[in-house]
């Protein structure tokens, strides 16, 4: 006898099961009515352009209407705001807490979370960055004790800083594993800051124990996937849907098991994909490669991972979205006694 499923009842299981995030920057769950406070306390901007002085603030400031953008330079420049707003260590503690409430609300049960201090410093040259990663990992902490949810850090190195600032940052993020650092990552301008400019940065990280996960295959082709992979010895790659142009490439990638971080609704606003129909997702889900679902910036993109769970299991069915799941506890960096316990709260939801 077929069992048909309604939309209401998809939505429910799909709420009732586990989530994970390996692939959201913090910074990008800042909730926009406490960006509007804070920019307000300090009389900041909105909007960010690079090189104004004294710029006018006609930045939009009605709620609904600040988190907006047109393109995928124009929302790099949004993170430069939401970041340039942060400017104390106990706006990265309430960063904390409120990212942390939203992921409990919608069933986060682990998480690894990119923070781009290189960024936070390019704003605030003066911000102790200790002080800010101890805030976050103090409030971190005390989740884990009150409801067993692990939540660690990957900083970000920033390409549009150089080879230099980057290595820098390695060390910075070496230093601070006792603040719950557990590896480093690759983000910013892919498409004129290729992997292999930032090979030292990395191998550093390796010789410090980091782990390793580069953005690639979002705003540049195929080939900074496979830059990423082969210089920078990637863990996981954040997006990597160019890969479909490679088929060398994606055999690669099965062989090598490397997951990638799929962020359907950030390659869709950001216009790295035109279409819904034209994202690649179902394509490499038939490739048989290692996929993980996220929800990136999700704030600023208005789509939270509950949302992309949803939407996966709408296009390629629960057992799809099951195996993503099973994925990304499998791809996580947490240790394997942690791994089998996820797996675990995983099948109870059977």
């Amino acid at each position: 006898m077929l069992e048909f499923i309604t939309e209401e009842s998809l939505a429910a299981r799909v709420a009732a099961l586990p989530k994970i995030h390996l692939h959201c920057h913090l910074e990008g769950t800042l909730r926009e009515s406490t960006f509007l406070e804070l920019t307000a306390r300090d009389g900041l901007p909105t909007r960010y352009r690079p090189g104004a002085n004294g710029e006018e603030d006609r930045s939009p400031r009605e709620p609904g209407r600040v988190y907006t953008f047109a393109d995928f330079p124009e929302f790099l420049l949004l993170f430069a705001a939401v970041s340039r707003a942060l400017s104390r260590p106990e706006d990265y503690a309430r960063l904390a807490e409120e990212f942390a409430a939203d992921a409990l609300r919608r069933g986060v049960i682990y998480g690894e979370l990119f923070v781009s201090p290189s960024v936070w410093r390019f704003f605030h040259p003066d911000l102790d960055l200790r002080s800010c990663m101890a805030a976050i990992y103090e409030v971190f902490a005390r989740v884990e004790r009150s409801h067993g949810v692990t939540f660690r850090t990957i900083v970000d190195l920033t390409r549009n800083f150089g080879a230099s600032s980057a290595l820098e940052t390695a060390r910075f993020a070496a230093s601070a594993t006792e603040l719950g650092v557990i590896g480093i990552g690759l983000g910013g301008d892919e498409a004129r800051f290729p992997p292999e400019l930032f090979i030292d940065a990395f191998a550093f990280a390796r010789s410090e124990g980091l782990h390793a996960v580069v953005h690639a295959g979002e705003a540049a082709g195929a080939q900074s996937v496979r830059a990423a992979v082969e210089h920078l010895r990637a863990e996981r790659i954040g997006h990597g849907i160019r890969a479909v142009e490679d088929e060398p490439l994606l055999a690669l990638l099965r062989e090598r098991e490397i997951a990638l971080e799929i962020c359907p609704t950030s390659n869709l606003r950001t216009g790295v994909v035109g279409a819904v129909e034209a994202h690649p997702l179902p394509q490499l889900l038939a490739a048989g490669l290692r996929v993980i679902i996220d929800d990136d910036d999700p704030a600023l993109f208005g789509a939270h991972i509950d949302d992309e769970y949803l939407a996966l299991a709408r296009l390629a069915g629960e057992s799809a979205l099951r195996g993503c799941i099973a994925n990304a506890i499998e791809a996580s960096f947490a240790p394997l006694s942690l791994k089998r316990s996820l797996e675990e709260r995983l099948r109870s939801t059977e």
